[in-house]
């Protein structure tokens, strides 16, 4: 049996978590072993990997607002998610703005913002 990892901290929790993060993990044990089906508990690859992908995207859209890095259209297409149609695209609380030819900035929108209904994405049909 391995030792416990010192330098991370606990995580105070309750006696409901506890005994929640027990059950879960002795569920996924008996899962794995064959004990019991449970499919609802395994992931496929093809989730993890999703979920791998959407994390991803989430970090990196995170990075480029905090930075304020110059996004290329393809760039901003993969992090918003649509191929941006206008010289201002909002979508998820988010807004692009087209700097120049093929440069973009990607910001958090603000309350001021809001007015600005049209997400400026383009629609295939």
């Amino acid at each position: 049996m391995a030792l416990p990892d010192q330098s991370q901290t606990p995580v105070p929790m309750n006696a409901d978590q506890a005994l929640g993060m027990v059950s879960f993990g002795l569920m996924q044990r008996l899962a794995q072993d064959g004990q019991v089906d449970l499919p609802w508990l395994e992931t496929t690859s093809s989730d993890a990997e999703k979920l791998r992908q959407l994390r991803q995207r989430l970090e990196l859209t995170a990075l480029a607002i905090e930075t304020g890095a110059p996004l290329t259209t393809s760039e901003v297409s993969f992090l918003m998610g649509a191929k941006p149609g206008g010289e201002r695209v909002e979508r998820g609380g988010l807004v692009a703005r087209k700097v120049s030819r093929n440069v973009w900035r990607i910001s958090r929108l603000d309350a001021s913002d809001q007015s600005f209904r049209n997400d400026g994405f383009r629609r295939r049909l």
